[in-house]
């Protein structure tokens, strides 16, 4: 009889033996898991990059409260959140309005915090707008007033009554490179000056969902 060579049988031996060779199989594999599971748990707990999502109620408030002048204030309700687990720093807003995207656009920035009316202004009762740190898995609501960015800013009166108006809002965030934004569209139902001595007039979407930069 042909006697086997003491490695060839160890091997053997080792493959063969009940429940041992499995139990170190299986052993590796729940490691391997634990591992796994542990390295993503870091990532998104700690280490995943801020990730911001805008979101833009369908009604926004708009006010043309100067004759002769190219000021409009454009009222916004912005919440963001941030996904990602490390803060994400937001640096600025801006908004750029048209009736559509061939038409002449005008430009506006994130100025002050709060419910625009002629009363506030004239006080100086609003919150002006400034960097916000935004910590990661964490949302913020604002309602944010956008202003022309400047005199010269034109067309004079972006903004018209019946007419369909498109929006794109920007955030710029200090962390990552690629600014998060949201386009949407929403339309004046009527305008009425007499109404900017007290408030502002709605601008609603035409479906009545809420816009935003979600997948």
């Amino acid at each position: 009889m042909t006697t086997r060579p003491q490695t060839e049988q160890l091997a053997i031996d080792a493959a063969t033996a009940p429940g041992e060779g499995w139990a170190g199989r299986i052993a590796a594999i729940v490691s391997t898991i634990a591992l796994a599971f542990s390295a993503y748990s870091l990532w998104e707990t700690s280490l995943k990059a801020p990730d911001l999502r805008v979101f833009v109620p369908p009604v926004i408030h708009y006010a043309s409260p100067y004759q002769n002048s190219n000021f409009e204030v454009v009222s916004i309700p912005v919440t963001l959140t941030n996904e990602g687990a490390r803060t994400g720093t937001v640096l600025a807003m801006t908004l750029k309005v048209s009736e559509g995207s061939d038409k002449e656009i005008k430009r506006f920035y994130a100025a002050d915090i709060g419910r625009w009316s002629m009363e506030r202004t004239r006080s100086q009762a609003y919150q002006h707008f400034a960097p916000m740190a935004l910590a990661g898995r964490t949302s913020r609501t604002d309602n944010i007033l956008f202003y022309p960015r400047g005199d010269g800013e034109k067309p004079q009166q972006v903004v018209r009554e019946g007419v369909e108006m498109h929006f794109r809002l920007v955030i710029d965030v200090a962390e990552i490179e690629a600014s998060p934004s949201v386009s949407f569209v929403r339309k004046l139902r009527f305008f009425d000056a007499r109404s900017f001595q007290t408030g502002t007039i709605p601008m609603d979407a035409k479906d009545w969902k809420t816009s935003s930069n979600t997948p």
